[in-house]
């Protein structure tokens, strides 16, 4: 088990990671998504320690988004450990063409930027939690279609791995393992809209990172 007693566990990313928490900064609720099942099942599988989680996920995240909030919902908190789950917004941006100038070289160095901070600021232990894209189809006439959202996807799922390994962070490969198991699976049971999570999709984001971090 690689997280110990008494540190503080900070969770970032877009609306997956949101997942409906309240704006009050009590950190009291962490949402309805796979924060609040790590923060349940954790404690639950490790009694004996002591852990602070914190939610700071803000729906219609993209890197550039997280490097603007970055000083307040993440630096200055202090964290130990900082997990982030972000690209899925950025892809659509890239796909649609919604930040005219913006690409996966943008994607590249904002995002080394923001790790740069935890590292040099902070000393925080990395979880990049690769971003994934399910192969079924989604009801949103403002975004581009799957397929174009995964021609952008892809190599911005190659760049979140690459700065794991530059930053020696614990990878979760989200994408990887859900296209494994939609094998069998529908992938709707996971994501209906391809891009969020069911509950048992986020149960199954919760339980990857559990595992990654040697507590399953």
């Amino acid at each position: 088990m690689l997280i110990q007693t008494g540190q503080t566990v900070l969770f970032q990313g877009d609306s997956i990671t949101d997942c409906g928490r309240p704006r009050d900064d009590s950190d009291s609720h962490l949402g309805l998504g796979y924060p609040s099942l790590i923060a349940a099942q954790l404690p639950f599988r490790q009694p004996q320690l002591e852990i602070t989680f914190v939610n700071r996920g803000v729906g219609g995240g993209r890197v550039p988004s997280l490097q603007e909030r970055w000083q307040g919902d993440c630096i200055d908190l202090k964290p130990d450990w900082v997990s982030i789950l972000i690209g899925i917004n950025d892809a659509c941006a890239i796909a649609g063409d919604d930040l005219p100038g913006y690409d996966v070289d943008g994607y590249e160095a904002g995002y080394r930027d923001i790790l740069t901070q935890v590292r040099d600021e902070t000393g925080a232990r990395l979880i990049i939690l690769e971003p994934f894209l399910l192969h079924t189809e989604h009801p949103y006439d403002f975004i581009s279609p799957i397929a174009k959202i995964r021609q952008a996807l892809d190599p911005i799922i190659q760049v979140a791995r690459t700065l794991g390994a530059e930053f020696d962070a614990i990878t979760v490969p989200l994408d990887d393992m859900f296209q494994e198991t939609s094998k069998d699976v529908d992938p709707a049971h996971w994501a209906a809209d391809a891009i969020h999570p069911t509950p048992a999709g986020h149960a199954f984001i919760a339980n990857a990172w559990l595992k990654a971090v040697g507590a399953m």
